[in-house]
């Protein structure tokens, strides 16, 4: 697995899970993702190049979590369900199990 840095801010997408949302977030901190920088995505905020994307995956029944690196931003005009995040470029680096 790629070095996770702390510092970066992690965007959880639930896809409506809403009752994973605890179970994601301590097993993101089990790999060493800090609590305090894991926020729950928006349609109308996307993150930084370097900031992670964590999803449940693989919708509608999730058993794990697909970790992606966002490499590259552009604007776009927001779509849907996914707003901005259309324009985001980004790569997988982990997966973590949702046990």
């Amino acid at each position: 697995m790629t070095e996770i840095d702390s510092q970066k801010d992690v965007y959880l997408f639930l896809h409506g899970k809403m009752n994973l949302q605890e179970k994601a977030i301590n097993a993101l901190a089990s790999k060493g993702f800090s609590k305090e920088k894991i926020t729950m995505a928006l349609p109308n905020k996307v993150g930084n190049i370097g900031d992670y994307m964590a999803m449940l995956w693989m919708p509608p029944n999730p058993d794990h979590i697909k970790i992606q690196q966002i490499t590259k931003v552009e604007e776009v005009e927001p779509e849907g369900m996914i707003g901005l995040w259309k324009g985001v470029s980004k790569e997988d680096i982990d997966t973590i199990p949702l046990e």
